[in-house]
């Protein structure tokens, strides 16, 4: 699978930028893939399901449908199991299971078999420690007496996705003598796992460290493919690295404890698969929010692996996020701004992303790009998960606009955004689009 998707070659040749003009990163651009046998190429996995990439005659698209793993028929409490699952990432040298179940962190053997020296440093924060920090502790050392383990407690919040930050997790790793064979183990939400994978990518210039995400958000996203960072006042996730863990633990058992405003934030990220790339699971997940809502376990345990398997997926295809990988971020874009704008933590990011998707499939129904009735259908369903659908009232279109220039798909002073094409389940990642209709729904949703 990662042999056929390094086939392909991208090329980006941006039109001439207008002269000084305030909507320079706006500027439409041609994107074009080229195969060894040319022209598009279908990329299939061993259970049938294919993510295509289609060039038009503007710019190529990557279009992406449902991924192979057949959607559940049955309703969500009568497909529950114990029994864990492993999800691989399939990334050559670099690839790592995600175990997935119930009571997982009583199983020491699971994070042992990934921890190869004798140091072991937690990072966690101070809402997730007095939980969790002792079970961890105890499954990394549990008849393994040679391992040492040390950790560090850091604030709880976005606002603390920073620099300085992590300098508290350097200051823990270089006090305690680390040395290149440690591993590092973030324990938290993505906050967390975000910040200690780049302390680990960074420490004595690369160190291994494994995910443990204990919200929704985490476990459906942002502990699987390596994406790591930290924030910058200017912007969200500007200052990170590529930086795979060895393996992510999920316990899904650890969803009891999370309060239900982030349960809700992290469905908004489930939601966007099936917008996105699998309309079966979009369809599951109208007839089941009700039973995710009100956590049912088998809900939630197929809702997690279905998701990480459709990441899984994507990252074996586009690790680091030249082309097919950014179609994941739909709705970050719009929610990017949101949470640069109105200050980190003061909106969670799905809350955040919730609202940017709401925007994005405005935007994609004004360019006549999908059927109104996936508007309604994307509407009713986050309002079903009880997530924002506006964006906050303050936030003014060139306020909008100044933050979205420096999104990290900009590339060359255009703006590519992530929106809805065709039936669903099917999305194009492009800046061939008419500026006109980015214009409309920022004023539709904002102040002028």
């Amino acid at each position: 699978m990662a042999s056929t998707a390094n086939a392909f070659r991208l090329s980006v040749s941006p039109k001439p930028a207008a002269a000084s003009s305030p909507d320079a990163f706006l500027r439409p651009e041609t994107l074009s893939f080229r195969s060894p046998a040319g022209g598009a190429r279908l990329l299939r996995r061993s259970g049938g399901g294919a993510c295509s990439v289609s060039a038009g005659a503007g710019a190529a698209r990557f279009r992406v449908r449902a991924s192979a793993t057949p959607v559940m028929d049955k309703s969500a409490s009568e497909a529950g199991s114990k029994a864990p699952t492993i999800v691989e990432v399939d990334l050559g040298s670099r690839s790592y299971p995600i175990y997935i179940g119930s009571g997982l962190l009583d199983r020491p053997e699971l994070l042992q078999r990934h921890v190869h020296g004798k140091r072991v440093l937690v990072v966690t924060n101070d809402t997730v420690a007095p939980i969790y920090l002792d079970k961890v502790v105890n499954a990394l050392t549990k008849g393994n007496p040679n391992v040492s383990v040390d950790h560090v407690i850091l604030p709880d919040g976005e606002k603390y996705k920073d620099i300085d930050t992590m300098m508290k997790v350097f200051d823990k790793a270089i006090e305690s003598r680390l040395d290149r064979r440690c591993t590092f183990v973030a324990l938290g939400g993505g906050v967390i796992g975000d910040l200690c994978g780049y302390a680990a990518a960074s420490f004595l210039r690369g160190v291994n460290f494994i995910q443990i995400p204990t919200t929704v958000m985490s476990q459906v996203d942002s502990s699987v493919g390596g994406k790591t960072g930290v924030n910058h006042r200017l912007g969200k996730n500007l200052i990170g690295a590529f930086y795979q863990p060895q393996c992510v633990l999920i316990d899904t058992d650890t969803l009891n404890t999370l309060p239900d405003r982030e349960l809700a934030s992290g469905l908004a990220e489930v939601i966007k698969y099936g917008l996105i790339r699998d309309a079966e699971f979009f369809e599951w997940q109208e007839k089941n929010m009700h039973a995710l809502m009100a956590r049912d376990p088998s809900a939630l345990a197929y809702a997690i692996k279905r998701s990480c398997e459709n990441k899984a997926e994507v990252v074996s295809l586009d690790e680091k996020e030249s082309g097919l990988r950014a179609t994941l971020n739909l709705g970050h874009t719009f929610g990017h701004a949101i949470e640069t704008s109105f200050g980190y933590g003061q909106w969670l990011h799905g809350e955040a992303v919730a609202a940017g998707i709401v925007m994005a499939v405005d935007m994609s129904y004004r360019l006549g790009w999908i059927d109104e009735s996936i508007v309604t259908r994307v509407d009713k369903i986050l309002k079903q998960a009880k997530l924002p659908t506006l964006p906050p009232e303050t936030l003014t279109v060139e306020k909008f606009k100044s933050v979205m220039a420096v999104d990290k798909k900009v590339a060359d002073g255009l703006l590519r955004l992530i929106l809805l094409k065709g039936p669903l389940g099917n999305c194009v990642f492009t800046g061939d689009y008419d500026r006109k209709a980015l214009d409309e729904t920022l004023r539709a949703f904002c102040k002028s």
